[in-house]
């Protein structure tokens, strides 16, 4: 059952990072958009890929992530470290997932004040925390 659960836990954290990654780079394509069509299309895509796609697969990552962690017990969970960094990692995700959420919101409400530029960079921030992520449950350091 805990492989069937990782698993699930792999697949929806691939979709979760699908829309992480996503977002920020419709956010520079909107940011640069000038016409009244592109600028809506932007908004629908935002969204959806916001409600249908990086929610659900955020919340699916974290339930499966929390019953892998129920299943190895509480004496297992205290003693892995790399496991409570890699939680403190999560906690980024969904600080970032949440900002991502009001910027949806901003942009829907065509209040958005920031630069492509800000955009591109803020792209990059998930892939810190997916290496880190990553290399902490591969490792599993001490």
């Amino acid at each position: 059952m805990y492989l069937w659960l990782k698993s699930l836990h792999i697949i929806s954290m691939v979709t979760w990072f699908a829309g992480l990654f996503y977002l920020p780079r419709l956010f520079v394509y909107h940011a640069q958009a000038s016409d009244l069509v592109s600028i809506e299309r932007f908004k629908v895509m935002e969204r959806k890929l916001y409600r249908g796609i990086t929610t659900p697969g955020g919340i699916l990552t974290i339930g499966l992530g929390l019953g892998m962690v129920w299943m190895m017990g509480i004496d297992a969970f205290l003693a892995a470290g790399w496991l409570h960094l890699k939680l403190c990692a999560v906690a980024l995700l969904v600080l970032f997932h949440a900002y991502l959420g009001h910027l949806v919101k901003v942009f829907a409400l065509d209040a958005n004040r920031r630069s492509h530029v800000f955009y591109r960079w803020l792209n990059e921030l998930p892939v810190l925390i997916l290496v880190s992520a990553v290399c902490l449950a591969v490792f599993k350091p001490a």
